[in-house]
């Protein structure tokens, strides 16, 4: 397994009534990130909230391209991002204790915490279509070009790994400072991982290893 210590190369927040920072996605543009009853959309440039969608939003968030995904306790709201309407919900596998979420291949992949596992769902029905295993506490997950990537928060230990989504094996890992948590994590297609950092109320920037 390949080591090394994750590069934060930017801060966001915190953000002007908000506590803490759950999932987040990434739309081409901006980053969504939920706070407990919001979804609040950020501009990565400016690091300014430019509106906010007044909905249940406590755990992981992700993006298919025209819709956002929110988990809400112990289900996902499909959103429309333009008038903040929920169109749609569904079971989240984990009943409650889910964490992260991210769109892929057509699918919705779910991390559940404690459970340490993944799971691919139906993003219609919220079937389970296969689970991953992992060894340590499941926060944020995301793809990178084919990869999977997860978050783990555990104490005051944090870090970003790389793992074979066939048999779950660890490939590699981003270690974050102490103290430094990982809620949510997404790719943004480019050299950025986007992370929540839970209850410090920030959204910090990790660059991606080449």
């Amino acid at each position: 397994m390949k080591q090394s210590a994750a590069e934060i190369v930017r801060e966001y927040g915190p953000f002007e009534g908000v506590d803490t920072v759950h999932g987040l996605t990434w739309d081409g543009q901006q980053v969504w990130f939920a706070s407990g009853e919001k979804l609040n959309a950020l501009d990565p440039e400016s690091g300014k909230t430019s509106r906010s969608i007044d909905v249940a939003a406590h755990a992981g968030t992700a993006f298919d391209g025209t819709h956002l995904f929110q988990i809400a306790e112990d289900r996902i709201q499909k959103i429309d991002p333009r008038t903040g309407q929920v169109l749609s919900t569904i079971p989240a596998p984990g009943g409650g204790n889910d964490s992260g979420l991210t769109w892929a291949e057509g699918t919705l992949w779910v991390g559940q915490y404690r459970e340490r596992k993944i799971h691919q769902i139906d993003p219609e029905s919220g079937a389970i279509l296969r689970t991953i295993e992992s060894n340590r506490f499941v926060t944020g997950v995301t793809w990178v070009e084919g990869a999977l990537w997860h978050g783990v928060w555990e104490g005051e230990e944090s870090e970003l790994r790389r793992i074979d989504s066939k048999n779950g094996e660890v490939l590699e890992s981003l270690k974050l400072p102490t103290g430094i948590g990982v809620s949510g994590l997404e790719y943004d297609g480019g050299e950025r991982f986007f992370c929540g950092g839970g209850s410090s109320g920030k959204v910090r920037v990790v660059r991606r290893p080449s």
